[in-house]
């Protein structure tokens, strides 16, 4: 059977699709990027934003049109939100909520497999050059009470994966090839929180730093009030990325109270100060909401001026979207789509020369590169793309394809917000 597999929205979600790949590759089944070779589509939908909803309605559709003799599956948040809405849609034979996600591959072919067995794979390399990171998915559900989110509703209470059944996937994948884990969750940084250990995520990374011999581990976004004391103290093995993704949404202490974020200005300093003092050559990004309901241009101004303080390496800016049984779509003072789209442009302004601030500092040094495609080929040599240990993309023309390779490479010039390297390799 050839299975097309499309996501839209987070790491988590991309985490699901990809368990559902390496599991459907198992069974030997085929994986294929074209929605018109496929007997089975499956759709794995974000109900983040209003935008999120339309553009994965929109993914259907085509995915119908390119191929109406496959069967489509629709499964996550959108279609735990709406699920007889989705079933109407054209193609789709089957609607699966989050609760039951993980049981898709076994519905579709009547065979289980775990999601970590990937013996398999690893008897056939050709099926591994698909993707060079492994996105791992190590808690589902949130217990936060944000009011702008609607998380909680469509994924449930926090609930974390056994640590040993993580070190297993995790050997397993790095056996079968990949370089890299990445650490994905609803909310990361409750891992083991439902398991009675409050410092379960800063007890699991350094269990997989000592169990495991991946060469890179990479952290998701990490809520700012679930930092464990000493967590930074992680950081002194280099396997550890340097990449922190801490959610702010805003940087105005009203905006924050009303939001039901349980930081502040002074909380965030904080935190910010003791990861830079840790972690050398540490980027941070953060994600920023505007037009909050009853966001004040005062407000925003603050928030924007924090937000300059902070001197984040990168924004994800996002126009506040009303989603349904959440506190905030009940506010009074909701914000005009002009308003919000202005904010949205400031911050965005400063996130493209924030980016290229935090690029600039790196030129004609040497950062270790994982390589996981190639864009093309020149005369002079293979494009390959990847990134460095700190999330910089980074692009070089070398004689041979270096995918799935981590080399150091010295970063030459910065065009068009990639980094153009020579790979150092003896």
């Amino acid at each position: 059977m050839r299975v097309h597999l499309k996501m839209l929205g987070c790491r988590l979600n991309q985490a699901e699709i990809d368990m559902m790949a390496r599991q459907f590759q198992a069974q030997g089944h085929q994986v294929s990027d074209d929605p018109q070779e496929a007997d089975h589509i499956i759709i794995n939908t974000c109900a983040v934003t209003h935008d999120a909803v339309k553009t994965g309605r929109k993914l259907i559709r085509e995915s119908h049109l390119a191929n109406p003799k496959a069967a489509i599956t629709v499964t996550g948040c959108h279609a735990q939100l709406a699920p007889a809405d989705i079933q109407t849609l054209p193609g789709v034979t089957h609607v699966v909520d989050n609760a039951h996600k993980q049981h898709i591959v076994k519905q579709i072919t009547g065979v289980e497999t775990p999601a970590h067995d990937l013996e398999p794979i690893q008897r056939d390399a050709r099926t591994m050059a698909w993707r060079t990171r492994a996105f791992v998915k190590v808690q589902d559900g949130c217990d936060n009470a944000c009011t702008f989110c609607v998380t909680t509703v469509v994924r449930g209470t926090g609930r974390s994966r056994p640590l040993s059944e993580i070190i297993a996937e995790i050997n397993a994948l790095h056996a079968a090839g990949y370089q890299e884990a990445v650490l994905t969750g609803v909310h990361l940084g409750s891992y083991g929180h439902d398991l009675g250990d409050k410092h379960g995520l800063k007890h699991l990374v350094a269990a997989i730093l000592q169990d495991t011999a991946v060469p890179r581990l990479r952290l998701s976004s990490l809520e700012p009030w679930d930092i464990a004391p000493n967590f930074f103290q992680l950081w002194q093995n280099p396997r550890l990325c340097p990449h922190l993704h801490l959610p702010l949404q805003s940087g105005c202490d009203a905006t924050l109270k009303r939001m039901r974020r349980n930081t502040t200005q002074q909380a965030f300093r904080e935190l910010m100060q003791a990861a830079r003092a840790s972690i050398p050559q540490l980027r941070v990004t953060t994600d920023i909401i505007v037009g909050f309901p009853q966001e004040t241009d005062e407000e925003f101004a603050i928030s924007e001026a924090f937000i300059h303080e902070m001197a984040f390496d990168g924004l994800h800016v996002f126009r506040y979207s009303r989603r349904p049984n959440t506190a905030a779509a009940r506010m009074k003072g909701h914000i005009s789509k002009d308003v919000q789209k202005a904010r949205s442009q400031r911050l965005l302004a400063y996130s493209q020369a924030a980016e290229t601030r935090f690029a600039q500092a790196y030129l004609d040094s040497t950062l270790p590169v994982l390589w996981e495609n190639v864009a093309g080929a020149t005369p002079e040599g293979f494009v390959n793309v990847g990134y460095t240990h700190n999330y910089l993309r980074v692009q070089a023309v070398y004689p041979r394809v270096l995918t799935n390779h981590i080399t150091e490479a010295h970063l030459d010039t910065l065009i068009g917000g990639t980094l153009h390297a020579t790979p150092v390799i003896e």
